[in-house]
């Protein structure tokens, strides 16, 4: 019976599309291991809560340097408002970055991973919220795509259905995170330009004639310094970090110390929360708009999140509660302490506050400091920007990893030079540290509202709490960020713009290339082509088969790409293989080498057509080598082999359709394996060796085919398609897709550079997608 006959048995195309590519249920099933958490000893916890201090903690150890100083910037009228001041920074430290963020929202990790992104993965994971629908049920047998089974009648079931009913709840989810990830991009803009400038101003102390503009310079040419070596990479001097942040830590706690025994213990008495609300009474809406310098006591906080992937969560918490926390307390008394009996220093209360035998080494120091801290923000931004390109929400660009031994150690080299002259801009262009710290504190808030409500859904819908502790989150959470919210508005005329029209930017840019990345999809998706119509040409598809091996580069899991359709009907002949690669991103961090990979047959053996799906985290990356195409034809030489151990379960068995609407179904115990992983092989596998023997020629001829068709060449055959409006489409639609998704695509880095692939084995079809 020909193929021709089977269709019609079948009743048609659809019947034997359903048979001839089917999801990779099995051979993802092989592949999953179990995943157990890692546990450190006491030594070693020591150890990381140790290195963590100058990779997380720098930025927000910095913020003594300049959080008095925006709280009073028309100087200081009474010093009961110091007390409140230090009352509220007090009660401040303790609600955010203690309680919220060390130790409920870093619990909230994707696996050790920590921001906004890695908060949406898990999301994705446990609701179809994804905007772009590549996932599929087999990514789920992966070792770190971990989640909870929901009950159908719980609150939690019901969020998720009222979560996944409309597009506009999951567009307006994404736009969220896509703020979020915006405003941290501004922080990793503003962070080094407060800290540097903030660090360099006690150079005016022992020289108060000095112009401002000196300092300015300094602080440029310390920025200037500071992202030069960006590209050496955090694991090059990371090993410097956790001594200059740790020694930081106990100079601020001691000097802390030495100001409140030496000018006012009765300082103390700010722990008593009566004095915020005295210092509300007192100083009314101009004590309100304080609180936006305030509210610079807990930048960084994001940070400490975004930065959460080099350490497990325990050594976070240790580092901070014996560590940063107390010494952050006391070097705020100090400095309330000093202001006491020196109210007119406020505006270098740091400085000045520091007894004369240390001041230059506590300068130096602080320099020192201001840098670590800086570093820490460019690399979350480094970081973030890696995630928002893996999940189609930002440009391709150029990433090198810096670090052989930690993945999440990248360096960008365009987000680089963009942060280095917007910081540089940003110095130069405001000049003093208030209007700086006022854009500064619109950014901080906005992240903090950003995770609030992301942290709803997560305490929802993957820890399944009850709704009265999600209730108690919330209300705390957003009492706390909505008043200072409230404190920067009034603050936007003078720097708060800054931050928001940075993200706007990046936000217009990130929105419209996801439009686009989607648009796309949803063309690959309409317009593929039935498998059943390929395999009805027959073996030859209708072509000539030459020797040589044809890697079809698409983003669908199943069926033909259009592209494919587009090159045979306008060239006589295809390569005697033919490969379906689908690379893809999963809303996981990592997909483990053994897991990678996915490799099926499609159709009888003398088609020789394959598909390989290639799937990776966020946290992935694609090195500028052959390994992927080497990867690629091990797995798939590795299939083969396995395949014809196995007997009578080779995929041509698995599509052969007999009339009556019958077929053969390979059982899950003697299913192909299909990846460079382990394989657990079934009891019966012993009679099936010796029967493979008989089957071992097939397998030599064909292995020996394949390497010849290697051999004679691999061509990687991409799609370069166009993405036009449509004629009559609104003008901003036109806008955004002619010229600004357009003018994207143009400067973004090709697949075919990522993949490393030879320009002379490469071949582009072209084709034009209206919207």
């Amino acid at each position: 019976m020909d193929l021709t006959e089977e269709i019609e048995n079948e009743g048609g195309i659809w019947a034997l599309e359903q048979k001839i590519d089917q999801p990779m249920d099995e051979e993802a099933g092989r592949l999953k291991n179990m995943y157990r958490e890692k546990k450190f000893s006491v030594i070693l916890l020591l150890r990381l809560a140790f290195q963590s201090l100058g990779v997380v903690y720098g930025d927000l150890g910095t913020s003594p340097l300049y959080v008095f100083y925006n709280t009073f910037p028309k100087g200081i009228d009474d010093t009961e408002d110091v007390i409140g001041a230090l009352s509220l920074i007090i009660y401040s430290l303790t609600l955010v970055p203690l309680i919220k963020y060390v130790f409920i929202v870093c619990r909230a990790n994707d696996n050790g991973q920590g921001g906004t992104f890695a908060l949406y993965s898990l999301l994705c994971r446990h609701a179809k919220v994804n905007t772009i629908p590549n996932q599929h049920r087999t990514d789920e047998e992966l070792t770190t795509y971990s989640r909870n089974t929901i009950h159908k009648q719980s609150f939690a079931a019901k969020t998720k259905r009222w979560l996944e009913a409309h597009a506009f709840r999951k567009n307006a989810l994404l736009l969220l995170v896509l703020v979020g990830t915006c405003m941290v991009i501004g922080d990793g803009i503003l962070t080094p330009a407060i800290s540097v400038l903030s660090a360099s101003g006690g150079i005016k102390i022992d020289h108060p004639r000095m112009s401002n503009d000196v300092v300015i310079l300094v602080s440029v040419i310390i920025l200037l310094f500071l992202f030069s070596l960006q590209h050496y990479g955090p694991d090059k001097v990371g090993w410097l970090f956790a001594p200059i942040v740790l020694l930081w830590f106990l100079l601020i706690g001691g000097i802390g110390i030495f100001n409140i025994c030496k000018h006012d213990k009765g300082i103390l008495r700010a722990f008593s929360p009566v004095y915020i609300f005295r210092y509300f009474k007192r100083r009314g809406k101009n004590g309100w708009i304080s609180l936006g310098g305030i509210m610079l006591s807990i930048t960084g906080t994001e940070a400490l999140f975004a930065d959460l992937a080099h350490f497990p969560v325990s050594a976070i918490q240790l580092a901070f509660t014996v560590v940063v926390f107390p010494c952050l307390l006391l070097a705020y008394c100090g400095q309330a302490a000093y202001l006491m009996k020196n109210k007119e220093h406020v505006y270098d209360a740091f400085y000045r506050s520091i007894p004369d035998g240390i001041y230059w080494p506590m300068f130096v120091i602080a320099t020192l400091a201001a840098i670590v801290a800086s570093q820490a923000t460019i690399s979350a931004t480094f970081s973030i920007i890696k995630q928002a390109n893996a999940l189609g929400c930002f440009p391709r660009i150029k990433v090198v990893h810096t670090s052989k031994k930690f993945l999440g150690q990248i360096y960008v080299p365009d987000i680089n030079w963009i942060l280095m002259v917007l910081c540089i801009v940003v110095t130069v262009g405001f000049k003093n540290q208030s209007q700086i710290g006022n854009a500064y504190g619109t950014a901080v808030v906005v992240v903090m509202l950003v995770t609030t409500f992301l942290m709803i859904l997560i305490m929802l819908l993957v820890w399944r709490c009850h709704w009265i502790l999600v209730f108690i989150f919330t209300a705390l959470s957003l009492i706390v960020e909505c008043t200072y919210f409230s404190s920067v508005l009034f603050k936007i005329n003078q720097g708060g713009w800054v931050p928001l029209v940075i993200a706007g930017v990046f936000l217009l840019i990130m929105y419209i290339w996801h439009y686009g990345t989607l648009k796309r999809y949803e063309f690959e998706m309409h317009s593929k082509i039935s498998m059943a119509w390929i395999l009805g040409l027959g073996p030859s598809l209708g072509l000539v088969r030459v020797p040589g091996v044809g890697l079809v580069y698409t983003e669908l899991a199943s069926g033909v790409p259009h592209i494919f359709s587009h090159l045979v009907t306008n060239l006589p002949a295809i390569h005697s293989v033919v490969v379906f690669v689908c690379v893809k991103y999963l809303p996981v961090y990592t997909v483990p080498e053994d897991e990678r990979f996915l490799v099926k047959r499609i159709g009888p053996k003398n088609f020789h057509i394959f598909r390989c799906v290639a799937r990776y985290g966020y946290k992935d990356l694609h090195k500028k080598d052959d390994e992927f195409e080497k990867k690629l034809f091990d797995n798939l030489f590795l299939f083969i082999r396995l395949e014809s151990m196995m007997e009578g379960c080779s995929d041509s068995d698995e599509y052969s359709v007999f009339s009556g609407g019958q077929k053969t179904v390979c059982s899950p115990e003697n299913e192909t394996c299909s990846s460079v992983g382990d394989c657990i092989l079934p009891e019966n596998m012993a009679a099936g060796m010796s029967s493979g023997r008989a089957s071992s020629h097939t397998e030599v001829d064909e292995m020996e085919f394949l390497l010849s068709c290697r051999a004679a060449g691999v061509v990687h055959i991409m799609g370069n398609t166009v993405v036009t409006a449509r004629r009559g489409s609104r003008f901003y639609k036109r806008i955004s897709i002619d010229y600004i998704y357009a003018f994207l695509r143009k400067i973004c880095r090709e697949h075919s550079v990522i993949f490393n692939v030879p320009h002379e084995t490469l071949l582009n079809v072209g084709q034009v997608f209206y919207v």
